[in-house]
């Protein structure tokens, strides 16, 4: 009997999914970033291809900007729109619309059935400049909500400071952020993320030195209303920051304004897709960076949300700005490269992660379902290497219960169960 309890402990701390995620806290979750960017022809929004063309030139085999080809297989007639591309028997290859709630609610749907926590949605400070791009966002915005409360999953804003003019931080993003708890109430909403009993709110691109037009005065403004503000503070602020932003080296601006503003924050997560390229490079990386990190968090009672991520490609992205990039550029080794992140991460101290990205498919990034039969033609796509279309959701979600049972990870990424059904390699 003492053998047959533990097996069933056992299989209760692994049966997550499917279980509502608690709200209160980011400690213990796994998040996936959530562009919900995209849009088609016909699909409401009024704004054409978004973010699988560029602008004018459309989306066309030759020219587009996506690397990985979305798994349409579940989704139903009036979610798939039709593109130029064609697969090898000569069908018309298809894709999605963030816009259309039914995909967006698809997408929850998969999180609850895998064990995911949640999302950060990004909000993407320039795009709201436009009043248009700015309703593309709010529906999208309205969609997730009603994604994560339909499905017992989590949800916080991301504002991407990427792109703003200096002055912008306060007209745009300040500004917007009153009218979300004003008009849309999205503090009122049940499946918010709280940590420590706060709302969460993130902004990313603090600190970066890539020339950015906005300054880090401008940042601090905004870290202090997000906090501070009478009416509308009050918040756990997040910054996403540069990999490097503790020594000042590399991606981070040379200005140790930034270690001021940091100490302000309650939570810091370094980017670093990119920053490393193999399973050993993220072992350093958590022992040389990570974790020098985590200390002087922690003496500043600051959280660390590390971020990890499968792999990356943005060979199509580049050949429409008229720049080379190759195929595969950091390879996913058939998801051992995000596995052995999330140990590494985990064994350094992490007890949260930040997995870059739910549905990026123009970096490649993406852990939803993508196709092994992308369609042919002048423009090339990578796939999952044969490998079921949910391996990666399945995977992430396969961290997240180490992540909360505190069971330590196998240094080899675990093979997936017989009884856990894969859908079938197309």
């Amino acid at each position: 009997m003492r053998i047959l309890f533990f097996l069933l402990l056992s299989f209760n701390l692994f049966c997550l999914p499917g279980q509502e995620v608690d709200p209160s806290t980011l400690t213990g979750k796994v998040m996936c970033g959530y562009q919900g960017w995209f849009a088609a022809p016909g699909d409401g929004s009024g704004r054409g291809w978004v973010h699988y063309g560029a602008g004018r030139k459309g989306f066309k085999p030759g020219f587009c900007s996506i690397d990985l080809w979305p798994d349409m297989r579940e989704m139903e007639d009036d979610e798939t729109y039709p593109t130029p591309f064609r697969h090898a028997d000569g069908g018309m290859a298809t894709v999605f619309s963030s816009y259309h709630p039914k995909t967006v609610m698809r997408h929850f749907l998969w999180m609850k059935e895998y064990g995911i926590d949640g999302v950060f949605l990004q909000r993407f400070g320039s795009s709201l400049r436009n009043p248009k791009v700015r309703n593309h966002r709010d529906v999208v915005t309205a969609n997730v909500r009603e994604g994560a409360r339909t499905h017992g999953r989590t949800w916080a804003m991301m504002y991407d400071l990427s792109g703003l003019r200096a002055g912008e931080i306060e007209s745009l993003v300040m500004e917007d952020w009153k009218r979300l708890v004003d008009d849309l109430s999205i503090l009122k909403d049940r499946s918010y993320l709280h940590h420590e009993g706060k709302p969460v709110v993130a902004v990313w691109g603090v600190g970066f030195g890539d020339n950015r037009n906005y300054s880090l005065e401008e940042c601090e403004q905004l870290l202090q209303f997000l906090k501070h503000d009478p009416k509308y503070g009050g918040n756990t602020v997040m910054l996403g920051v540069p990999s490097f932003w503790r020594t000042l080296k590399r991606d981070a601006v040379k200005d140790k304004k930034l270690h001021a503003i940091l100490a302000q924050a309650d939570v810091i997560s370094p980017w670093t897709v990119g920053r490393y390229r193999s399973p050993k490079q993220a072992r350093n990386h958590a022992e040389s960076v990570l974790k020098p990190d985590m200390e002087w968090a922690q003496q500043r009672n600051a959280d660390v949300l590390p971020v990890i991520y499968p792999g990356f490609s943005w060979q199509n992205l580049k050949k429409t700005k008229g720049e080379e990039a190759p195929l595969n550029h950091i390879p996913r080794l058939k998801g051992e490269f995000l596995w052995s992140q999330a140990k590494a991460f985990k064994e350094a101290g992490a007890d949260m992660l930040y997995v870059a990205m739910f549905d990026e498919i123009d970096e490649g990034t993406a852990i939803f379902k993508c196709s092994n039969t992308p369609p042919v033609g002048e423009s090339k796509f990578m796939t999952y290497e044969g490998l079921p279309s949910d391996h990666y959701l399945w995977l992430t979600g396969r961290i997240t219960r180490y992540l909360k049972t505190k069971q330590d990870m196998p240094a080899e990424m675990p093979q997936r169960p017989r009884r856990e059904a894969p859908i079938p390699s197309e």
